[in-house]
């Protein structure tokens, strides 16, 4: 076994003793830590770490990842024991790089005969495939091997057993890579209480219906989440977005990279600039595999400037970001002194001062442009304005009573849905008359003048 390979085994009273058996065997090969309520028989030492834990299995696990220094590591039930080929073959895709975590799939017999435990234990797994949409056979397996850096990446807040779902529905919505390896049969299984199994569901029913797996802490991602879910919506604006790019792009303020999943292909380039490491996670495991897209870590204000502009870039694009900018009017003189002559900038912001409301103060924003604010903003600092237009004249109703007189914080889901299921109608509409009016600014400005 590998040295690199950590072992955290979450136990209870009940089982402390089997936990402490399995944790000198395995501490000979890997770095072991013991956590959880009561005592236990058991001598650390360099390789075996033992915490006192109150709250129950996420309490431990999340106690016992503050002492793990593997690369790679096991949570495993202290209830099955396991030979150490069946671990090679556990972590044997994380090793690969094909995959940030592996649940071990159990053998399982027929529906007939199973105790109603583990009835519970297989419904639960159809609840958390459907919640999640992760093609995984036994998603709440008892042994499971994850990148130690992707486990640590997601905040787990459950105290008890239903950590168990609340990691799978974490791991599949920041798009970690899921796969599972087939276990060994065993002669008997660990019953599970049906607090556990209750606890499981609640959780699962919670992150399906009113909870988002940032557990609603960034009001922001509840409507970048939402906004990604519409597709034609977000068609309609790459569409627009194409006509005017180049061939290396700099997106600034990618998010959750709705935008510029529509925009990289046949790019040379595409720099996806993000200040939020939580979004920036997200865009590595949604792009991995494509090395022109490059995920940057970055404010504004605070981006290697020098840097960029030898990356030779020919567009900057800003799909509804130049309005989170405190200091637009710096923000534009940055992007004047990165482009080549001739350089665009490509933009769209939301409009009109009016609509301003509990929405735009939930996602961050400073302003709504008006044609002339947003002219003056470009003109005034180095670029000359190519196109001007408005756009979604539709949406403006339904953003003015959800953001104005309603004081909701994100648009809700029907609504937004059924708004997209008519956004091609709305954008072909739009291609053939000027619009007096609209909800959002398009613009398209080129560099002016000869220095870069």
């Amino acid at each position: 076994m590998t040295p690199a390979l950590s072992f955290v085994l979450p136990y209870t009273p009940g089982n402390a003793d089997t936990a402490a058996r399995f944790a000198r065997e395995l501490s000979r090969t890997a770095e072991v830590v013991l956590a959880g309520e009561g005592p236990v028989e058991v001598t650390p030492g360099p390789r075996l770490h033992v915490l006192t834990v109150q709250g129950g299995k996420g309490a431990a696990i999340r106690a016992a990842l503050s002492r793990v220094t593997g690369a790679v590591t096991v949570l495993q039930d202290p209830d099955t024991a396991w030979s150490p080929d069946v671990y090679d073959t556990l972590v044997g895709p994380i090793h690969a790089d094909t995959a940030d975590a592996v649940f071990g799939r159990r053998s399982r017999p027929g529906l007939k005969g199973l105790a109603p435990e583990q009835l519970a234990d297989r419904a639960l797994g159809h609840v958390t495939r459907f919640v999640t949409d992760v093609a995984l056979a036994d998603p709440l397996t008892n042994l499971r091997a994850f990148r130690t850096e992707a486990l640590r990446s997601v905040t787990l807040t459950s105290d008890d057993d239903a950590v168990d779902a609340e990691l799978v529905v974490k791991l599949a919505a920041q798009l970690f890579r899921l796969t599972e390896v087939a276990l060994p049969p065993v002669q008997a299984e660990s019953r599970r209480p049906r607090a556990t199994h209750l606890s499981r569901l609640r959780t699962l029913l919670r992150y399906a219906t009113v909870r988002d797996d940032a557990d609603n802490q960034h009001e922001g991602y509840t409507t970048l989440e939402r906004m990604d879910g519409a597709t034609h919506y977000n068609q309609w604006l790459a569409r627009r977005f194409r006509e005017h790019l180049g061939r290396r792009v700099l997106e600034i303020g990618a998010g959750i990279g709705t935008i510029t999943r529509e925009l990289e292909s046949g790019l040379e380039l595409l720099i996806a600039l993000e200040v939020d490491r939580f979004y920036v996670d997200r865009l590595k495991n949604l792009f991995r595999g494509k090395p022109h897209v490059r995920p940057y870590l970055s404010d504004v204000a605070l981006a290697d400037w020098e840097s960029l502009k030898t990356e030779k870039l020919d567009t900057i694009v800003l799909s509804n970001v130049l309005e989170h900018i405190p200091d637009d009017a710096s923000a534009v003189r940055r992007f004047r002194q990165i482009l080549a002559p001739g350089g665009r900038v490509v933009i769209l912001v939301p409009a009109l001062p009016q609509l301003f409301g509990a929405i735009d103060e939930a996602v961050g924003h400073h302003r709504r442009y008006t044609p002339a604010t947003l002219r003056a903003v470009l003109e005034e600092n180095g670029f000359a304005v190519e196109k001007l237009e408005w756009m979604n004249l539709v949406g403006m109703p339904g953003w003015f009573v959800n953001s104005r007189l309603l004081r909701r914080r994100a648009v809700p889901k029907l609504q937004l849905k059924l708004y997209d299921t008519l956004a091609p109608l709305f954008a072909q509409a739009e291609s053939l008359v000027k619009l007096p009016v609209g909800m959002s600014l398009f613009a398209v400005a080129r560099v002016t003048g000869s220095d870069a």
